[in-house]
């Protein structure tokens, strides 16, 4: 069992993990950084209407571990109808 702990990286912001979580293998730690990171965008996905850039970098006492990275883009089309349809600025 080893201790890991999971740094949220929110765009250029990083906010360290003080306390971790004890679990059995690097296995676990993937399935747990994906599963916030999963929370972390739903949220904030619903406060945002354009660009969000998310990661949790996960490590233990030896170090970095790996990183679980998210982006998520969304840009907006105008369409008109003119005979056909055409997209606008």
């Amino acid at each position: 069992m080893r201790r890991y702990f999971f740094d949220l990286r929110d765009g250029e912001a990083l906010i360290p993990d003080e306390e971790g979580m004890v679990l059995p293998d690097v296995g676990s730690a993937q399935e747990e950084a994906m599963k916030a990171l999963a929370d972390m965008v739903h949220n904030a996905a619903i406060k945002s209407l354009s660009l969000i850039q998310m990661a949790i970098e996960v490590r233990d006492d030896d170090g970095p571990v790996m990183q679980v990275r998210f982006a998520f883009d969304i840009v907006r089309s105008h369409w008109s109808y003119a005979g056909k349809w055409v997209m606008t600025d």
